[in-house]
């Protein structure tokens, strides 16, 4: 049985435009299924249609028109059975409860979903392990920072061991560090428990390192469904290192890369390379033969620029 079935999917909203009301349409026509085990990547620029998308998979919206099944059970009519059955984190709301310790907070969800105690203390504090979390489950939610308390959230969603867990945007704001560590433990879950993904995000990053089906959704119509090497292969994979030299340097020739810019005379130099073709190892290897590198970083591209190049190469065909 699919984890996810989608079929015709639509939403529509009526909104008021001065003294009128039109109807947007933030979801058209969505069609697609996510299989048990699957880690599915959702990506498209703001007002895409991801969350609305989201909201209907997991029954906190009505769908216009169309049908969907999740964990077989009609979201919006077996919302309560579902739950039990689904681990969910929206980036930007929180699932704990602000004064509270996350301790207790956990207890608090390890009772609504009936866990008994010696599992859910099990459970916890497996969690609490693979997420480095026992120097703040003393502490209430609202002095956590953002790293910290989107780690308690992921914990929290995974609590009951569901069978699907949904990710908005988990990573939005957090330091190189936290992704890292939050990346790494999603990995290992999946290994361990096979446990079904599905991430909507902006950070291709996330999507490069925990996915390996893209779904590409722009003005609410599915753009792109495949592999993350077919949506290479379709827009490329661009990345940019910027490295930052001992001294200004002419603007650098480095094989497999192409130059965008230099900054402060040539003491800052961004190259960006097809991470298909080459690695930021060889580049940066390639950098060093011309000049010391005192720091560098990688910037990756984002949705929207990957929704914007899937376009240009439709329109090229």
């Amino acid at each position: 049985m699919s984890i996810i079935v989608a079929r015709d999917l639509v939403r529509e909203f009526r909104v008021r435009d001065g003294l009128r009301r039109r109807k947007v349409t933030a979801v058209d026509r969505m069609r697609f299924t996510v299989e048990p085990g699957e880690s599915v990547g959702y990506i498209g620029a703001n007002g895409a249609g991801k969350s609305t998308t989201i909201k209907m998979l997991v029954g906190i919206l009505v769908a216009t028109s169309g049908e969907v099944r999740t964990c077989g059970l009609d979201p919006v009519r077996e919302r309560r059975a579902l739950a039990r059955r689904i681990g969910v984190v929206f980036g930007q709301r929180s699932q704990l409860w602000w004064d509270l310790p996350v301790r207790e907070s956990f207890e608090i969800l390890a009772a609504i979903h009936g866990l008994g105690r010696a599992d859910a203390r099990r459970r916890r504090d497996e969690l609490v392990g693979m997420l480095e979390m026992a120097e703040f489950l003393s502490t209430p939610v609202r002095q956590l920072s953002l790293g910290q308390r989107m780690r308690a959230e992921v914990a929290a969603a995974l609590l009951h061991r569901p069978e699907l867990l949904i990710l908005d945007e988990p990573t939005i704001g957090l330091d190189v560090l936290s992704k890292q560590r939050l990346r790494e433990f999603l990995h290992a879950e999946r290994r361990e428990r096979g446990t079904t993904l599905l991430l909507t995000t902006h950070d291709m990053g996330d999507v490069e390192r925990l996915c390996e089906r893209v779904l590409v959704v722009d003005h609410g119509v599915l753009a792109f469904d495949g592999t993350l090497r077919g949506l290479s292969r379709t827009v490329g994979t661009e990345r940019v290192l910027v490295v930052d030299l001992a001294e200004p340097v002419p603007d650098l020739s480095v094989e497999g890369t192409r130059h965008l810019r230099s900054e402060g005379g040539g003491l800052r130099q961004h190259l960006a390379f097809d991470a298909g073709r080459t690695t930021a190892a060889r580049v940066l290897a390639g950098v060093s033969a011309y000049a010391e590198v005192r720091d560098l970083s990688i910037e990756e591209p984002d949705a929207e620029d990957v929704v914007r190049r899937i376009y240009l190469a439709r329109r090229q065909d």
